[in-house]
């Protein structure tokens, strides 16, 4: 099963590529290829833009990002690879420069395709040739019967309908064949949502045109709300996890951006200040001071084995992407986990009751009406719960509750290493927007010295 998204990228072109080129995910490059370009970041964006500076007209957008997942254990990662350049080559028509590269790093294979807004052989924009404004929209579905097509002739699963399930990943498709609670498709459809956002404002739009009404009031204590379609009630964000509050989601779009959003407080002296030259001592002691901190830097900068400012900020803003890249998959674990202990709950209720309804459909006449309104909670627990198992399991192959806490404990057993992976990548990047701030305040500080030994030179 192939499924498809593409959506446009309008800002951070270069960190977008180095997310998909992290040597992590793509078993250190050997899955990464080029059309057109470098699969250096920067230098792949700059390539891009030198293309985009002969183009025609004016737009918004820079390049777009195109995703293809398949099923766990569907496909290889060699196979996936040889598929996408393959997609690549019949959709764009070898006219944009492209960076394609095959994700492992999931029980779902997937590639990412980051490619130019721009054509090398007309310089005119994508947007204007492919899609005629409707916003990715003709181009999706044309993406999408390409796709289908070549996973028809590889036999890889086709997703029917899917009009039904535009830009689906794998997990959003499997959830709905599920029949998963409509709590777990509401969280992962605002997921998909904030990857795509530019900002809060963005988010918000994005989700009522996804078919998601959104109630936010920054004045109230309940100040976001959300309804799926065919939902009754309002969900509070609150009541779907503290990572869909308000706050967490506009740190989730910084960070799934790759936007470093605070700034750390570094112990760089600023010696420009009056009292430091009036006094050699308090002068030669912050030099020292500052010396000190360039010192630590420097020893930070050779255990991550970076050379220069440049390499340092590439290293930083990439970790920072990662981490929200693994947020995400911690939170998507959770919701997995949520879920699965509603069902073993309920499960639970149905295997503890079933012995009652059993006998109660032995008994006839009053013996049966004197039996039923004996037990009448536990027959009602019982409807109940067999009415919520049918729901999420149309088919009748309700799994065993056991089967369900098996692979709860394998969910869980994950979440665990992804959460130790992530509190090693967050003290990592702590460390590298230190060195960054460190050294981004110690030459502000020499230049502002240099800068005021002109100026007194001038005088003199």
């Amino acid at each position: 099963m192939a499924a498809t998204k593409l959506f446009s990228i309008t800002s951070t072109e270069a960190k977008a590529i180095a997310y998909i080129v992290n040597p992590d995910k793509t078993d250190n490059g050997r899955l990464v290829y080029t059309f057109g370009c470098t699969a250096n970041p920067a230098e792949a964006s700059r390539m891009f833009q030198n293309i985009r500076d002969s183009g025609t007209g004016k737009t918004t957008i820079l390049s777009h990002h195109m995703i293809q997942s398949f099923a766990p254990d569907e496909i290889t990662p060699e196979q996936a690879l040889e598929i996408g350049k393959l997609l690549c080559e019949k959709f764009l028509k070898n006219q944009y420069q492209y960076v394609l590269a095959v994700h492992t790093d999931t029980e779902n294979i997937h590639l990412h395709c980051i490619f130019n807004n721009v054509n090398m052989t007309n310089f005119r924009s994508f947007e204007y040739l492919e899609d005629k404004g409707k916003v990715n929209e003709r181009a999706w579905a044309n993406l999408r019967t390409i796709s289908d097509e070549i996973c028809r002739a590889n036999g890889l699963f086709v997703i029917e309908n899917p009009e039904q399930s535009k830009g689906k990943s794998h997990y959003e498709w499997d959830m709905n064949r599920q029949g998963l609670s409509w709590k777990a498709k509401l969280k992962f459809a605002i997921d998909q949502i904030i990857k795509q956002s530019e900002n809060f404002e963005d988010f918000l739009q994005k989700c009522r045109e996804s078919g998601i009404e959104v109630d936010y009031n920054p004045k109230h204590k309940i100040d976001l709300k959300f309804r799926m379609k065919g939902q009754q009630k309002w969900s509070r964000a609150k009541t779907l996890g503290w990572y869909y509050e308000t706050k967490q989601i506009k740190r989730r779009i910084e960070m799934y951006k790759g936007i470093v959003s605070y700034t750390p407080r570094t112990k760089i002296i600023r010696t420009t200040a009056e009292k430091f030259q009036d006094s050699v001592y308090l002068n030669r002691w912050a030099d020292i001071q500052n010396m000190k901190e360039a010192s630590r830097v420097i020893n930070i900068l050779t255990k991550y084995g970076i050379q220069d400012s440049v390499d340092l900020e590439n290293h930083a803003l990439s970790d920072f992407a990662r981490m929200g890249a693994l947020s995400e998959e911690l939170n998507t674990l959770h919701t997995q986990t949520e879920d699965l202990s509603a069902k073993i709950k309920t499960a639970r209720t149905y295997q503890k009751y079933k012995p009652i309804m059993d006998e109660l459909k032995l008994l006839a006449g009053r013996k049966q009406l004197k039996f039923a309104n004996t037990h009448a909670d536990e027959i009602t627990q019982y409807k109940k719960a067999s009415k919520q198992l049918k729901e999420w399991f149309p088919d009748g192959s309700i799994p065993t509750p056991e089967s369900m806490e098996r692979k709860r404990d394998r969910l869980s057993e994950q979440r665990k290493e992804k959460h130790e992976q992530y509190k090693a990548l967050k003290a990592q990047t702590s460390e590298l927007n230190y060195a960054r701030q460190t050294l981004d305040d110690y030459l502000r500080n020499e230049r502002a010295l240099q800068e005021q030994k002109r100026k007194k030179g001038d005088l003199e």
